[in-house]
């Protein structure tokens, strides 16, 4: 008798002939808004029109100090002409990475529309302020786990997370406000690429990329797929 791993194996996906055919309309030069903001606000009005799931979902690619990448997914918490920003705790093994390199790069996923955006540049801490802003508008629950997770460290099991999270809730039972912890905070990316890339037949994507130039000028450019 065959053991599990081959009967397995005998049901493998064929990973080579997957693929999706493209049928979407044209992204040209003319019907982009006049800046990459924009633009991105549109095509975020379109995900949540189409009801894409977390439709401000993003996958945040940053690298350490030796050059090894990462990838997680955050959530896009603001958008206009300065960048993109995110909330996170600051002693995360994101945050080291940005901390080393003051660099990073987000890709948003719009699978189910065929859409993705590309948007790279350095990063810079948002105020206290503006964390605070931000922070109140966060469920309760999300505002203790902030305070219960020491964020990418090892933990022994998941009943230590969940005596964290009751050791937190008690702590501020009495309070009507959970405080901001000092260990989270704000980071936006101020982009100085952001390219918006739409799927077309025969793998002929349409590309257009918004450059900012050596003078603070933004430049669209058209790039092969």
């Amino acid at each position: 008798m065959p053991d599990e791993s081959s009967q397995r194996g005998q049901h493998t996906i064929d990973l080579a002939r997957m693929r999706v055919i493209y049928a979407s309309d044209a992204l040209d030069e003319g019907g982009l808004a006049g800046t990459w903001h924009e633009q991105l606000t549109r095509w975020l009005d379109d995900a949540v029109a189409a009801g894409v799931p977390e439709p401000n979902a993003m996958v945040l690619a940053t690298s350490d100090d030796n050059g090894f990448p990462s990838t997680r997914t955050v959530l896009a918490k603001g958008l206009d002409s300065r960048g993109l920003a995110f909330y996170t705790n600051l002693t995360s093994a994101k945050m080291r990475d940005l901390d080393a390199t003051r660099f990073a790069a987000v890709t948003f996923p719009w699978i189910a529309l065929h859409r993705q955006v590309h948007l790279r540049g350095p990063i810079e801490m948002l105020s206290r302020q503006d964390t605070m802003s931000y922070w109140q508008t966060r469920p309760r629950g999300s505002q203790l786990g902030a305070w219960a997770s020491a964020q990418s460290t090892v933990v022994p099991d998941r009943h230590a997370l969940d005596a964290a999270l009751r050791d937190v809730a008690a702590r501020f039972a009495d309070a009507e406000q959970v405080p901001l912890p000092p260990h989270w905070g704000g980071v936006r990316i101020r982009p100085v690429c952001v390219e918006f890339w739409q799927g077309r037949p025969d793998r002929m994507h349409d590309r257009l990329r918004y450059r900012r130039t050596d003078d603070g000028q933004w430049r669209v450019e058209r790039l092969a797929p």
